[in-house]
């Protein structure tokens, strides 16, 4: 049976073995259905402060809305309904939200992030009845909070490393078939069911070498290093170390070779060495791992247990290459080291 760990969030964790499902739900509309009476009495519960509550509530309560295109004005509408779209309010408040639904079984785990929410069930067994209960019991409490599932959108990934996998039952929400896929887009991360980033390295490859026009395009108004190294930075790294810490360690030689290529183009254009992406690796693991072993509410943080030496951290046992060069040990490694 084959193990590996797959770290998605600096804060979640969930070990992969056989018969482990992955099923991403989205809301639709989100931010357009929160009710702020069922808001305020959530805040109550909170013990967020009646003041604030009240601000909250007069804020989303009776605001005017219309629609300009061109030269030519709708009537304006009263709307009660809802967080305005683009506010920087808003995600929080749907956070808040939705901050009482949570999975009552340790098998399964929820991930949210503003209006997208993740259900993440290890079937072992072969018993999917927690798993589906807790599906069921998120479609109904939508339903009472209304907020509306869009099974349109909602797709089912299968991580199932078993040699001879049986043809698994599909998922159903609200009378609808759930789409079974091979990979899906995670907050920017595009996870496949073998969990290979060939997908994901295409992805940033592409992007990165588009933004290098950018760059060239900057370099021809004779801008100084110090800029284009900062336009580098913000633009083509940032998008080259996108969850880093999660792909970077069970990629291959070859896509390694490709992402690296972007980078050595981008000195060419500014003149100057940059940081490879195996540098950037090292540090953002290290950087991380150090702030897990700091924080003992975190998950992950019995992973990390000191020798008696008290100078090194005890081994990961890994019985797979995919193991071994996933984020926690390799993070046990190079903090030891």
């Amino acid at each position: 049976m084959m193990q590996s760990t797959w770290d998605c969030t600096s804060s979640y964790s969930i070990w992969i073995k056989s018969g482990t499902y992955v099923r991403l739900l989205d809301f639709s509309s989100a931010f357009n259905t929160i009710i702020p009476t069922l808001l305020w009495t959530k805040l109550t519960q909170l013990s967020v402060p009646s003041s604030i509550g009240q601000w909250i509530t007069s804020f989303l309560t009776d605001r005017q809305q219309l629609v300009k295109l061109g030269n030519f004005m709708s009537n304006s509408r009263t709307t009660s309904t809802g967080a305005p779209q683009g506010c920087v309010l808003s995600p929080l408040l749907f956070s808040l939200y939705t901050n009482d639904c949570t999975s009552t079984d340790p098998s399964v785990r929820l991930l949210k992030f503003a209006d997208d929410t993740t259900v993440i069930g290890l079937i072992q067994d072969g018993d999917e009845s927690a798993y589906r209960q807790e599906v069921e019991q998120l479609a109904a409490w939508c339903s009472l909070n209304n907020l509306e599932l869009n099974t349109l959108k909602t797709v089912e990934m299968i991580v199932d490393f078993r040699r001879n996998t049986p043809a698994l039952p599909s998922l159903t929400i609200m009378n609808s078939t759930v789409t079974t896929v091979e990979s899906f887009r995670f907050l920017g991360t595009n996870i496949s069911q073998d969990l290979k980033w060939d997908t994901h390295i295409d992805s940033i490859v592409k992007k990165s070498q588009q933004r290098l026009y950018f760059l060239r395009q900057l370099r021809k108004f004779n801008l100084p290093q110090e800029l284009l190294t900062q336009f580098y930075s913000a633009v083509i790294e940032s998008v080259l170390c996108t969850s880093i810490t999660v792909w970077f360690g069970s990629d291959t030689k070859s896509d390694i070779r490709r992402l690296q290529r972007t980078v050595r183009t981008a000195e060419r254009i500014i003149g100057a060495p940059l940081p490879t992406l195996q540098e950037l690796y090292t540090s953002r693991v290290r950087k991380r791992a150090q702030k897990i072993t700091l924080d003992p509410s975190h998950p992950s943080h019995f992973l990390f247990e000191l020798l008696p030496s008290g100078r090194c951290y005890r081994a990961a046992t890994t019985r797979t290459a995919r193991h071994k060069n996933s984020f926690f040990p390799q993070a046990i490694y190079l903090m030891s080291s």
